[in-house]
This record gives structure tokens, sequence and C-alpha cells, in this order.
């Protein structure tokens, strides 16, 4: 990078809301004391909302749920009795570490590193942040499983192409988080929120019906907008504020051997035997993979246990590649190379330990739930009709999305709420229903909450040893905002050119 192009990024650095964002966050106490600290503010929070009695009713249980104080004798017994339960089922814990063993057994032996050399030969520079986001919008479709691996194989791409791997790693999670519910396929999500919305909608209209396919083209044109934004702050706004990495790791971007290539190609015949065995137990209808019960492929085994197979795929080709190159020649040399992979992750399983207390205790005290219920009552009670009333109502679910990262559990909460008033201002369920998602997704990236922070965390200390909570969130901001203000304006122009939202639906 010339001289000129590394001053002017180091006064971008000294400059501006995001470098004032990763100063005060960075001054923060390190993570792990960070969750400890607010472990304790939130039990006496609770104390206090529970002494005052606070209490909503449940929109779609209708039931009463009062905030539980932490400082109780049943909440101390549960912190007691939960502790060791809250870490061990963290939603990420798991997830992380099984995919580390497969993604970091093609990481050791070299299959990762030589399949992004291969790949970048083809990729002109211009366009790879574009392809990267591209790539995380469409990797969703693997759910949480495209966290682990999109973002991380982002920042090797840039890496091996001499640019900062931060900036590859956040192109990446935009793409899997920020941008979550777009894609051009129907996924898992499509069919959940839709079930939601048609139990609500039938409240205000018996025959009202949300199909997973009633968002498809919206969301199938949200991929590619959002792909060109995405890649554009990242060249523009992100990596700018980077600079030059002067890091000690590296990825060398030398021509593949003719070894390589064997083993490349060896990998490639033994992937594609195994995508063939999977699809012989998915496509056909009444196969093993399937929903035993319906038959149906959006709640089958293979989506729910999508990550086991992953895992069993990185192992297969890493395996033939490994032995291909000589890398693996005795059974030991297997696990060697896993046990290598899950030490780098020792940052990690510490953070992830405070950081499910705290997730655990925010759910448990029922304060995320006041939040959104109380929150919806006073947007209810605002006087808005109109589109602005939509826009209203999906900024303010960006800001519940930052407290309850759950997409199913938000929209339970907020779908009775606001589903029937919408309705009756003459509104689709599915129309209302797109304008939850887009602010659910779009703030992903920045929740204080979300489950993937000491995963995001442990990568950017890999570049950036320095790295902290502010750094993150100053990184992933551009991201936020500029995602949830380009999908509320292809909101507003799907609304007033009365395009379709899928096969059928309109916005009224």
């Amino acid at each position: 990078m010339a001289k000129g192009t590394n001053v002017q990024a180091d006064l971008m650095k000294q400059k501006g809301i995001l470098k004032w964002i990763e100063t005060v966050g960075n001054k923060l106490p390190h993570p792990f004391v960070l969750f400890i600290i607010l472990c304790g503010v939130l039990m006496v929070v609770s104390a206090i909302l529970a002494a005052m009695d606070f209490s909503v009713i449940h929109p779609a249980k209708g039931e009463e749920v009062a905030v539980k104080s932490l400082l109780s004798v049943e909440g101390i017994h549960w912190i007691l009795t939960s502790m060791l339960k809250n870490f061990i089922e963290f939603p990420a814990l798991g997830l992380v570490l099984a995919m580390t063993l497969g993604i970091g057994l093609a990481e050791k032996i070299g299959l990762l590193t030589t399949v992004l050399r291969k790949m970048m030969a083809g990729i002109p520079a211009s366009v790879v942040s574009y392809v990267v986001v591209f790539v995380g919008i469409l990797g969703n479709l693997a759910s949480d499983a495209a966290m682990v691996i999109i973002p991380p194989l982002g920042g090797l791409v840039f890496l091996a192409m001499g640019r900062h791997p931060i900036a590859g790693f956040a192109a990446g999670m935009a793409g899997v988080s920020s941008g979550f519910t777009a894609n051009f396929f129907i996924a898992g999500t499509d069919a959940l929120l839709a079930g939601i919305s048609t139990e609500v909608a039938k409240t205000i209209d018996p025959n009202a019906m949300v199909t997973p396919v009633d968002n498809w083209f919206f969301m199938s044109a949200s991929v590619v907008i959002l792909a060109f934004f995405g890649g554009w702050i990242t060249d523009k706004m992100i990596e700018p504020r980077l600079g030059t990495y002067h890091g000690d790791r590296n990825v060398q971007f030398e021509e593949v051997t003719p070894q390589e290539n064997k083993a490349l190609r060896k990998a490639g015949i033994a992937a594609l035997i195994f995508v063939v065995i999977v699809g012989v137990l998915v496509v056909p209808e009444g196969s093993l993979l399937r929903d035993p019960k319906t038959g149906d492929f959006l709640t089958s085994p293979f989506l729910k246990g999508i990550i086991p197979i992953i895992l069993l795929f990185f192992v297969t080709v890493s395996f033939v590649y490994g032995r291909a190159m000589g890398l693996i020649k005795t059974s030991k040399d297997i696990p060697q190379y896993m046990s290598e992979a899950i030490k780098d992750m020792s940052g990690f399983i510490v953070l992830a330990f405070t950081a499910a207390q705290f997730i655990a205790f925010f759910n448990w005290s029922n304060i995320g739930i006041l939040m959104a219920v109380n929150g919806a009552e006073f947007m209810t009670h605002m006087g808005l009709t109109g589109l602005p009333i939509i826009i209203a109502f999906t900024l303010f679910t960006g800001v519940c999305s930052l407290f309850i990262t759950s997409g199913s559990a938000l929209w339970a909460i907020l779908a009775p709420v606001f589903m029937p008033m919408l309705m009756l201002l003459d509104y689709n369920p599915a129309f209302i229903q797109a304008a939850y998602r887009i602010a659910d997704s779009a703030t992903n990236t920045i929740s204080p909450v979300n489950p993937y922070i000491p995963l995001i965390l442990a990568f950017y200390q890999k570049y950036n040893k320095n790295a902290g909570m502010g750094t993150i969130f100053s990184t992933m901001t551009p991201f936020a905002i500029v995602f949830l203000v380009v999908w509320i304006l292809q909101l507003t122009l799907w609304y007033y050119l009365d395009l379709p939202f899928g096969p059928g639906v309109y916005a009224r």
C-alpha cells in the first residue's frame, strides 16, 4: 500500500464516531471481566425491578410474566445450580468446538490454504469483498454453522491477497449475520416465522395464511443489494480504517504445486461422493433424512443435524487430502491436528463461560421480555399511520433485537401486538413479517448479547492482540446501520411500486 494511503488511513483512524466507539469500548475491562461486571449490574437491576413488581402480559402466551430477582433466594439458588448448565448449553459453545474439529483439521493440514490459493487465482481483487459478503449471505442457509465457517475464511482470503484479514472477517460476518434473513433459497427461518405469523394473523382473519415463500422475492433481491453495499462498505469504510496489516500471520499466495493439485482432485472427488450420498438420503420423498412424520425438508433431520453433517464433510475431505499429501500417515495424526486446532480456541472457551452466564441471567430475569412488551405498547400509542408506522415498527424491532437475539422468540413477542394492529390498517401479514425480518437481521452484528461475541473476539485477537469489544462494535456498526437503512429503502420501494414480496403477495 502506498505511503499516502497509509497516511490517509492514520488520519481516518484518529477521528470519527467509529474511532470514538473503538476507543471507549477498548477502555472497558477485558471481556471476561466485563461480563462478570454486567452480571453483577443485572443482578442489582433485576432486584430493583422485582421489588417494584414490574410485570407484563406475554402477548403470545397470555400469561403474566414478572421480573425475577437474581438476588432473591430463588435467584441465588438458580445461579449456583445452573452455572455449569449455562456454560455447557451455551448455544455457541458446542457448535464452535464441533466445527473447529473439522475446519481446524482442514486448516492445520493446509487444505483451506490450498483451496483459497486456487480460488484467488481466478477472482479479481476488485470484487473479492463483494464475493465474501455474497457468500456470507447465501451461507446463512446453514444457520449458525455459517458463522463459524465463512467469516474466518473471509479473513484468510484477504490475508492471502495482502489485505487486512479483519476486514475480510468483517465482510463475511456482515453477510452471515446482518444479512441473515436474505437468501435465494427457502430456509428453516422462513417456515418458522411464517408459522408464528399465520397463527397470529388468524386472530384478525380466520382465513389468513403466511407461507414460507411469501417473502421470497423480496429476500432474493436483498441478496444482490446487500452484497453490493456490504462490499462497498468493506472497501471504502472498514479497510481504510484498519490500515495495513503488519502482523506475523500470513498466507503464502504461491502457485499450487502439482502434488497439491493432485491432492485437491482426490479431495474434490471425496467431496462429490459425500454430497451425492447425502443427496440420496435427503432428496427423494420418504428418504432417511426427511421428516419421518411429514416427509418435509424444512423440518427434516438433515437441517436439524446440519452441524454434524458439515463436520463429517470436513473430516472426510481433509483425511483424503492429508493422505494424498503424506501429512496423515497413522491414526494418531488426525486427533493430533484436531487438538492443535482446539488449543487455538482456548481464549474463546474461557470467555464463553462468563458470556454464557450473562445471557442466561438476562433471559431468566425476564428483563428482555419486559423491555420488548412495554416498548411495543408505547409504539401502539404513537398514533402513526401509513408507511411511517411500518418504518417506526422496523426501527423498534432493530432496538429490541439487540437484547433478544432469537428471531423466532422476539417475533413471538412482537407479532401478537403489532400484527393485529397493522392488519387492521390493511397491511398484508407477510409484508409486516418482512418489515420485522430486516430489522431483526441488520443489528445482529452489534448485539451485546450475541452468543458469538467470544468467537468474534478470539478471531480479532489472532490478528490484533489489543482488540476488544470496542474494536468489534466500531468495525461492525457501519454494516448494521447501512444494511438497515438500505433495507428500509428497499421496503419503501417495494411498497410504493407495489412489487410482490412473494408469489401473489403484496404490501396491501
